[in-house]
């Protein structure tokens, strides 16, 4: 269980508890003379609230300086010349969809191609104080579809992406694999939905619709 899930589960299961006392004692906030004794349990819901969606609010937002970038991505990776690429392999330019999860304790992010699908772990955002600029950096774990892993077998690599602004609509970043390749990437945001399951899905909801 991640830090962020370990925070809001807590606070829930420390809110509700505490709101169960209270009424098994009688002391029910329709009273106003009891209604400050559920201050506690308001605060514990609100870490919740915060952690999932507060926290990019208009305003409060200026506050938490941390850039939204929750959606879904459009990605081109360049590969570079130096990378390792095996024969038959992509050399690119590639088009990916980057599905990024977040909340302000959490983020997630998930890479689809058309061979493979990568999805992170350890990531991370960094917002300086008093910057424009923040820097997302995770490491993944790559799985290719069977039919390409001849070629293309299981690996790990690392990301790091550079966005501007509370609310990003491109970024740049680079990449760094087990597989002795790396390369450049370019994004653009789609739209702020996360549930696609596949490449296809993402795919066609882009309209530039790349083929590539």
């Amino acid at each position: 269980m991640g830090t962020a899930t370990t925070i809001r589960t807590g606070a829930t299961i420390a809110a509700t508890l505490y709101t169960g006392i209270l009424l098994a004692l009688g002391l029910y906030p329709s009273q106003f003379r009891y209604l400050f004794a559920y201050i506690p349990a308001a605060v514990g819901y609100g870490v919740v609230a915060f952690d999932k969606w507060a926290w990019h609010w208009p305003v409060i937002h200026h506050f938490t300086g941390r850039p939204w970038v929750t959606g879904t991505w459009r990605v081109i990776l360049s590969p570079s010349r130096d990378s390792h690429i095996p024969e038959g392999g992509n050399r690119g330019p590639v088009t990916a969809y980057l599905t990024i999860e977040q909340t302000f304790w959490s983020l997630h992010a998930t890479l689809r191609t058309r061979e493979s699908t990568s999805r992170s772990s350890n990531a991370t955002i960094s917002a300086p104080e008093n910057s424009g600029t923040a820097e997302i950096g995770f490491l993944y774990d790559n799985t290719p579809r069977t039919e390409h892993q001849h070629r293309s077998p299981r690996h790990e690599g690392a990301c790091r992406i550079s966005v501007t602004g509370l609310y990003p609509r491109a970024a740049t970043g680079r990449y760094y694999t087990s597989r002795f390749t790396a390369g450049d990437m370019d994004f653009m945001l789609l739209n702020r939905f996360v549930g696609y399951s596949t490449f296809a899905e993402a795919q066609a909801a882009d309209p530039e619709h790349t083929t590539s």
